[in-house]
């Protein structure tokens, strides 16, 4: 990502997060308040519902309480409801209707001890009906008030009822008055709150609530249907009009996204201005930098500026002259190092042709010394070790004459390679050889018998007291198109840790007092350079066996 581009985005995040938390905080911290002054509002509206029902309700018991006071001392009533009297029989049947005029009552029905009712101010022809399950639900309640739909001549109206009871002439009646609980204008609470009381399985009284509207509060109250005989909770219902506030937000909103939009191009111009003048001599400074070379260092990085871009320019260019002056002593610290190098690995490499002939001479002179007369066959027989090994260093001495380590490739027999190596080891020390058929690989001769020798050597130095023994084993494996020959060099000698595994290829490596440390990294290096590979294994106080895969050389081409 480019500077400019971090710049503005920096300057993005600084600016318009701050601008977006304000937002959200005042848009909360409205919502809240206004969430909090209609919360005030439906609660003293509900005071005032409960208030009004509890006013009602006192208004209907004090009612009733006035018609037992006067039904108690009235003889026609007496007469007509406890001695039957025909004559009063008309008062009877207009005394519930009268009363309940008198008292400012909407409904009045009284009854006798059975429930049947003998006077109905409501509705007149209610009389003998049996209705004993109105007055027995009033009882049951604390209050003995609740909501009833009662019966009248024309549509049935909603009272808020209660109940009382008198005793004349040693019987028991049951009155049950009551006031119109609709319409419910007087519960309104402005044009926003409205009240409307739901029964379950009845239509609704009062203002029906629209998408606009929210319940916030509902007051439980009981129910009685006088014409069904059903009696559920029902529930007066105030919905709050949340339209202006929804509208409120909206604006907010609106004009918050306003303001953001000119924030965010008011940023953004001002950003990229300021990335520019930023940006720019940074860019000049790279493309300057970017054509640095270590076999070019003449980049000039000149500016006048005061400022940290100028400091910049200023430590870039004595950069450059200490890279100059330190490219030049690397350079030839490298061709020190290089020379140095090459004379280790000739010093190794000789020493690795000398040691077969001095193996040689150490014979001859041992023969010398015990058995003079086998002198003659003895050199006779040696003398094709110390031929091999003579060549093996010209050629090895032609090589490092071309500074190169790779010779011709040709058709190389491994067995005989091994067989020279075996006939060849210094020491004390036994080496066999299990040489399987057809081993043959397409290689440098001297490079294959530096593999085999290196490998070798290091076998021999294993062995402990020089006891223990060395086999060299060579297979061709036939699984696939071409075959494969792997050579394996084993021994039993002290074997190696983990960590001796992990660096005995690296250069310069070694657990010897004596070692050079560069056998093994030749090794590998020359099997590379044959397209082959090499792995290790190793138990530490067993032996150590290497194992080496070269790409064999297909039957038919070594048929020619």
């Amino acid at each position: 990502m480019k500077l400019r581009t971090q710049l503005l985005i920096a300057f993005l995040i600084g600016s318009l997060v701050p601008l977006v938390g304000l937002g959200i905080v005042v848009r909360h911290e409205m919502t809240a308040r206004l969430t909090a002054q209609e919360q005030a509002r439906v609660d003293a509206l509900v005071k005032v519902i409960q208030d009004d029902v509890a006013r009602e309700t006192d208004h209907v018991h004090a009612s009733l309480a006035q018609i037992r006071d006067a039904a108690s001392s009235d003889n026609r009533f007496r007469r007509a409801a406890v001695d039957g009297a025909e004559s009063e029989r008309r008062f009877l049947l207009d005394y519930a209707g009268n009363a309940m005029r008198l008292a400012g009552l909407d409904m009045l029905q009284i009854q006798d001890a059975s429930g049947r009712i003998v006077s109905s101010g409501h509705f007149r022809n209610d009389y003998d009906r049996l209705e004993p399950e109105l007055p027995r639900f009033l009882g049951a309640l604390p209050d003995h008030s609740a909501l009833v739909r009662a019966r009248t001549p024309g549509e049935p109206i909603l009272v808020l009822a209660a109940a009382d009871s008198l005793v004349v002439g040693g019987k028991r009646f049951s009155m049950v008055g009551g006031v119109e609980a609709s319409p419910l204008h007087t519960f309104t609470g402005g044009n926003s709150l409205q009240v409307s009381l739901l029964i379950p399985g009845e239509p609704g009284v009062g203002p029906d609530s629209t998408s606009a509207r929210a319940i916030v509060d509902a007051i439980a109250v009981p129910y009685f249907n006088a014409e069904t005989k059903t009696y559920r909770m029902g529930a007066f219902r105030i919905t709050n009009d949340l339209s202006g506030i929804a509208a409120l937000r909206r604006n907010v909103d609106r004009w918050f996204v306003i303001a953001l939009a000119v924030s965010a191009l008011v940023v953004v111009l001002l950003a990229s201005w300021l990335a520019s003048r930023v940006s720019r001599p940074v860019v000049e400074l790279a493309d300057q930098a970017a054509r640095i070379d270590l076999d070019k260092l003449n980049v000039v990085f000149d500016t006048g500026r005061t400022d940290e871009v100028g400091t910049l320019a200023k430590a870039l260019a004595a950069m450059t002259s200490r890279l100059r002056d330190s490219t030049f002593r690397l350079k030839d610290a490298e061709r020190r190092a290089t020379m140095g190098d090459l004379a280790r690995q000739v010093n190794h490499d000789i020493k690795n042709g000398l040691t077969p002939i001095r193996n040689v001479f150490r014979h001859i002179v041992q023969h010398v010394d015990d058995e003079p007369a086998q002198l003659r066959e003895v050199v006779r027989e040696r003398s094709a070790t110390v031929e091999e090994s003579i060549g093996y260093l010209e050629n090895l001495a032609s090589n490092y004459a071309r500074l190169s380590q790779r010779g011709a490739r040709e058709r190389c027999d491994l067995n005989e390679v091994a067989r020279q190596v075996a006939a060849g080891a210094r020491g004390a020390a036994r080496v066999e050889t299990s040489l399987g058929e057809g081993a043959f690989v397409e290689a440098d001769p001297v490079s294959l018998r530096r593999i085999v020798e290196n490998l070798v050597d290091n076998a021999v130095d294993s062995l402990r007291n020089g006891s223990g023994k060395v086999t060299i084993e060579t297979q061709v494996v036939r699984d696939g198109v071409k075959p494969r020959v792997q050579l394996a060099v084993t021994d039993t000698g002290a074997g190696m840790t983990l960590a001796q595994r992990a660096h005995i290829f690296d250069d310069f490596y070694t657990t010897k007092p004596d070692g050079s440390g560069l056998g093994l990294s030749i090794v590998r290096r020359l099997v590379m350079d044959l397209n082959g590979s090499i792995t290790v294994d190793s138990v530490e106080g067993e032996g150590t066996q290497f194992l080496i895969e070269f790409p064999g050389i297909a039957p038919a081409k070594a048929e020619r």
